[in-house]
Formats: C-alpha cells, sequence, structure tokens
C-alpha cells in the first residue's frame, strides 16, 4: 500500500506530488500516456499535430460533444469530427506542450459576485479563498517552475510579494518594439508577458534555444516549465516516488465511505491492476477527472463519488475570446528583422482588464504572437485566392510568398467563460470506450455575455494592428471553445449542496479524495489556467503535509 496514490502528472498532480514527496511521503502516480524526456522531443508537426502520437487513440477512447443548433442540443461524436479533447497524456501531461503565457489572476478575480454582482443566466460565485492567500504560490511557482520576465507597471496589476520574475526576460523580436510605439502613441501599455521559459538555465534544464515551436511542441532543452521538467525529473531519484505510465484509471473504488483503491488497466497489456492507498488526488485535466468520479459509482455514491450533490460534471469552463491577425511584409517594416527567426513577441494588452461601460465591466487580457510555424499548415491554407483554387506555379509561388516574404502577427483575445447550467460533463451508457467505460459527455453551452467582452477587447488589438501599419486585418470572437483550456467540473465552496470540494480541495463527502487540477476552480479569471493550477497544487499539498499525522499518516 502507497500513501498516495495521484491519478495524473500534470500541472495539478505535479505541484502536490513535489510537496508530498519532499516531506518523505510515499507517493504513486498513475499515468495513461508514457514517458517522454527531452531527448524524445522533435519538431515533427505531423507526429504532433496530425497524429495522435501523445493523445489516445480514437479506437480507443473519445468524447461526445453537445452543441447547440437550432434550438436543439446535438450530440456528436469526436471519431466522426476527429477533434480531440485529450491535451497531451504523457508523463507532465498538457503542460508539456503549453506556450507558457503566464499571467496572474488578479484580486478581483477570487470575487467576482461580490464586485461586480449576478449575471442572468450565469453561477457566478465568489472563491472561497482570496488572493492574499494564493500569492505565496504564485511567487513558489516563479522560482521552481521558472518564469522569466519583467514585470510592466499598468492599472490593475496584481499585488506582488518580489519586484521582479526571478528569470529576466526573454530575446524578443524586432517587432515587439514596432507594438511599444504603437501603444504609446495610442497611449496603451503594451505589457511585457511573462512566460514560464526559462531565459537561463536552471539545475539540469537548460535555456531557451529560440527553435520558434512552443506551442503544441514538447521542448527539448527542458526550458519550458511542463509538470514533467521542472518538478518530477527532478525527483526520479527519490525512493518515495513511483511513476506507473500506459495505465488507465477507469474508476475508484469506495468502501466505507472512504476510497480504497484505483482500479486501472494497463494499455499494453490490456491487463487491470488495483492500487491500494491512505490518500488518492485526482489530477487527469477538468472532463475527464469529472469524468472518473461520475464512472466510479458505489452503492454509497450510486450517482458517482463524491456525487451525492449532483454537482460533479456542472459548471465546467473554458475560455472565452478569440483570435485575430494583421500581416507584415517589406511594405511596412525592414525585411531582415521582419524575417528574424525564434525569438518571442511577449508583448500583451491588460489595460481592459476591468473597463467603464457604463458601469463597471470585467473584461480580459490579448497577447501578442506570431503565426505558429508550422509549415504545413501555413502551405495549405494558401491554396484558395477567394473562391479559386490554386495549382501548379501559381499555388508555388504563393506559398513562397507566404513563408519567405511576410509575417503573420496574430492576437488571442482572453476573457472569463462564464459557469452556466449548459455546460457541463455528464456520461452516457450507449458511448463507451474501449475498456467497456462511458466516455465523457461535454455539453458547450457559452453565455452571451462572454461573446460581448471578447469584441470589445478584439477592437482594442486591432487598433493596435493598424496603428502598426499592418494589412488585412482581421478578428473573429466565437463561443467555440478552446479544448486545450478547461477548469471546472468540481467546484470548491463551503456549501457541500453546491459544491464537490472544500478550500482545500477535499471531497467534501470523501475524506481521503483530493481533486488538484482546475476542476476546483469556480470562475477562470481572463488568464490561461496553468499558473493558477500550478499554484494551488503546491497550496493543497502543503495542506496535505501539514495534517497528514493527523488524518492519514
Amino acid at each position: 500500500m502507497y500513501d498516495v496514490c495521484i491519478v495524473g502528472t500534470g500541472a495539478g498532480a505535479s505541484g502536490v506530488a513535489y510537496k508530498l514527496v519532499e516531506a518523505g511521503i510515499d507517493v504513486v502516480m498513475i499515468e495513461r500516456g508514457g514517458f517522454y524526456q527531452e531527448k524524445d522531443f522533435s519538431k515533427d508537426e505531423i507526429a504532433y499535430c496530425k497524429r495522435e502520437i501523445v493523445t489516445p487513440p480514437f479506437k480507443e477512447s473519445y468524447h461526445t460533444i453537445e452543441d447547440l443548433e437550432d434550438g436543439k442540443w446535438v450530440k456528436t461524436s469526436t471519431r466522426e469530427t476527429e477533434s480531440t479533447y485529450f491535451n497531451g497524456n504523457i508523463v507532465g501531461g498538457s503542460s508539456n506542450f503549453m506556450s507558457g503565457y503566464f499571467h496572474r489572476m488578479k484580486p478581483k478575480d477570487f470575487r467576482l459576485l461580490s464586485e461586480f454582482g449576478e449575471i442572468k443566466g450565469a453561477n457566478v460565485v465568489d472563491w472561497v479563498v482570496d488572493y492574499k492567500e494564493f500569492e505565496p504560490y504564485f511567487e513558489e511557482v516563479e522560482r521552481l517552475v521558472g518564469v522569466s520576465g519583467e514585470v510592466t507597471p499598468y492599472k490593475y496589476h496584481e499585488p506582488r510579494s518580489t519586484k521582479e520574475f526571478p528569470y529576466p526576460r526573454l530575446d524578443e523580436h524586432p517587432i515587439s518594439a514596432k507594438i511599444d510605439e504603437a501603444c504609446k502613441k495610442l497611449n496603451f501599455v503594451a505589457y511585457k508577458t511573462p512566460r514560464a521559459i526559462l531565459s537561463q538555465p536552471k539545475g539540469k534544464r537548460h535555456n531557451c534555444y529560440y527553435s520558434n515551436y512552443c506551442g503544441s511542441y514538447g521542448c527539448s532543452s527542458g526550458a519550458k516549465g511542463s509538470a514533467r521538467a521542472s518538478l518530477l525529473q527532478p525527483l526520479l531519484h527519490k525512493k518515495n516516488l513511483t511513476i506507473i505510465t500506459h495505465a488507465f484509471v477507469k474508476q475508484l473504488a469506495e468502501k466505507n465511505g472512504k476510497v480504497s483503491e484505483a482500479v486501472y488497466v494497463d494499455t499494453k497489456t490490456k491487463k487491470e491492476h488495483r492500487i491500494k492507498a491512505k490518500l488518492f488526488i485526482v489530477a487527469c485535466q477538468a472532463v475527464e477527472s469529472s469524468r472518473l468520479l461520475l464512472n466510479s459509482k458505489s452503492k454509497k455514491f450510486p450517482n458517482g463519488l463524491a456525487n451525492n450533490s449532483n454537482q460533479v460534471g456542472k459548471n465546467l469552463l473554458f475560455s472565452a475570446g478569440g483570435i485575430g491577425h494583421g500581416q507584415f511584409d517589406t511594405t511596412n517594416m525592414n525585411f531582415k528583422e521582419l524575417m528574424e527567426e525564434g525569438t518571442f513577441v511577449n508583448r500583451s494588452l491588460c489595460d481592459w482588464y476591468f473597463y467603464d461601460d457604463n458601469g463597471i465591466k470585467k473584461g480580459g487580457i490579448v497577447d501578442f504572437l506570431f503565426e505558429h510555424a508550422n509549415p504545413i499548415s501555413k502551405a495549405i491554407k494558401q491554396r484558395f485566392d477567394g473562391s479559386k483554387l490554386l495549382w501548379g506555379k501559381e499555388l508555388q509561388d504563393r506559398i513562397y510568398h507566404k513563408i519567405a516574404k511576410t509575417k503573420q502577427l496574430n492576437f488571442e483575445v482572453f476573457n472569463d467563460w462564464l459557469p452556466t447550467d449548459n455546460c457541463f460533463v455528464s456520461v452516457d451508457e450507449k458511448y463507451k470506450d474501449a475498456y467497456r467505460m462511458p466516455v465523457a459527455n461535454i455539453r458547450i453551452g457559452a453565455h452571451k455575455h462572454d461573446l460581448e467582452v471578447g469584441r470589445f477587447l478584439a477592437k482594442k488589438a486591432e487598433k493596435v494592428l493598424k496603428t502598426m501599419g499592418a494589412k488585412n486585418i482581421t478578428s473573429s470572437i466565437s463561443s467555440a471553445p478552446p479544448p486545450n483550456l478547461q477548469a471546472g467540473g468540481c467546484r470548491f465552496g463551503n456549501d457541500p449542496k453546491t459544491s464537490v470540494l472544500n478550500k482545500h480541495c477535499q471531497a467534501h463527502e470523501v475524506s481521503n479524495l483530493f481533486v488538484t487540477d482546475g476542476s476546483f476552480m469556480p470562475t477562470g479569471g481572463s488568464v490561461t489556467y496553468t499558473w493558477t493550477i500550478y499554484a494551488n497544487s503546491f497550496r493543497v499539498g502543503d495542506y496535505i503535509v501539514a495534517n497528514w499525522d493527523k488524518y492519514w499518516g
């Protein structure tokens, strides 16, 4: 028997594992995928963007998605659409493939209901902890995971216990200076975006070598602050850490109101195994964590483990917003500067995190970045000139011009995805995976308020591009969610009737069960979730260590 069994190895799992292992507690982590290390990663676009290399193959597992069509909820299988809501099933999880844009939540994010009031059709609540409790853990993430940047003052900047980030900012592309100039003309603050990417070596991790391939790819230098590189690999020499790979946890067994064992299938041999532990932590990413609890039924919990409140899977969150872009070529920028490869843009707009629109509203942020370097994706997009299909030399010339003569500066808008009754995870016995377990059904209902805020922010970004002299400026704000940004489903709170977890991310109804990925979040802030998930994982780890002898030792 182990002391602690952790299901998952991503940001939400590895932070708590780090704390427990360092405290001498015997930990086993169960990972559905394999253990890729720096030497195993490549920049192969077909492998990582077109194939099921780091996600379960559709023949093994999938999801069903419910979208609103003509006023009715229509369910489709991701096997049909060939889209996936799995985000990196290897040791370190989706943190291996993040771009590493790290923005902290603001103090007001922790009390949205109190600050801004109710919004009809949205289930907005205050958090049961505040920014002050989280701040030391945000700082700890900066040091242990590694965040590079330069603190940029602006109106809504969050309080910090340190003056600067622990690592200097990364090298910047010349276009960053153009953004700075445009923002100065517009009286905007060009915020220097912090990144969970090392600008200097840290332990056995190397600094960034500016490959131009961050998002969607694993990092071959260890510079990116993945859970694997920053937290787990430094612990591999510890005898009290065991990592079991290629293991799909299908159920958690309950006995006398507690989790007694994790039931998993070896995905290579297809054999079933069981692991006993004193305490269990679930951190599979929000959708799959809810699915695991819903599929862990027992006499005491007929609707799923820790789900007599029927709150598991409810109030699922994604990230609202959208994208936009503008084109640059030799007519609006020096060619040599424009075509510089590898260095980062690292600029954001944060002036409208809150804004006055006939009353103070919650806004969000905009991150600027270049179009992804993937050559196949770039080439495919050149097939058409309007409605005309291009062929031969005409297509060849167009592809050459796109790749060798121009740059596309993108922007990504992030604002709150409001929790609603129509965004949740459920399971349906009609749809099962290769292991005869019901797959996660994801209903995706977005609140119209999200679109209003996203469009407001996109207009500000378009102004910057226009002032820079960009051509063909466009933007798209959509209710279609980014599958890689998941939270909610097991929100924490003080009332067991309306929440799944207490303030320590411990299940109200099952004392030896914790959930430490983004599932705990009742609202998400207008930022990507990884920094918050890391910080909370450290926070929960400290709580378990401090109370180990009292409750579980």
